[in-house]
């Protein structure tokens, strides 16, 4: 084999493993811009295990919550939208107004809805302590959030 034959199969080498990174590199790049961008709607936070003793009381299923925060200028209508745990307990939301830029909890036991609180009526703790995962769906069932912690079994 001649000095330049090797010479074109080494540079056609290293122009087709360029080609292979940039193709693979590609779709990385293109998603970067997308994990820095701010959901519209997004379970910003959760308090999954109350403080003090789990007794059940309506006290201690309260301090259990799960917050979910608009991020946009404009209210969203969360009529017919859902919040699940892995064990399939269900919150759906009634004719609820989200303003902009702000936050609302959703606590598991009993008491009355204001604009900042929403109770799902509950005498039993929903959120497990050391592992599980909160799912936020909007009114066509789509997956709008998902907030998990330690080991979940998805």
């Amino acid at each position: 084999m001649s000095a330049s034959s090797t010479a074109r199969r080494i540079a056609a080498t290293v122009l087709a493993a360029g080609a292979m990174v940039s193709i693979v590199a590609l779709p990385a790049s293109a998603h970067d811009g997308d994990r820095h961008r701010t959901p519209k709607v997004e379970i910003s936070s959760v308090q999954a295990d109350s403080p003090g003793r789990d007794n059940r009381s309506n006290r201690s299923l309260n301090a259990e919550w799960v917050a979910i925060t608009n991020n946009t200028r404009h209210a969203v209508n969360l009529r017919g939208w859902t919040l699940k745990d892995e064990d399939g307990n269900r919150y759906r939301f009634n004719d609820v107004r989200l303003a902009g830029r702000s936050t609302i909890r959703i606590h598991t036991g009993e008491g009355r809805d204001t604009r900042t609180d929403l109770y799902q009526d509950r005498r039993n703790y929903v959120w497990d302590n050391r592992s599980d995962t909160a799912t936020l769906r909007d009114d066509r069932g789509r997956t709008v959030d998902t907030g998990s912690w330690g080991h979940h079994r998805r």
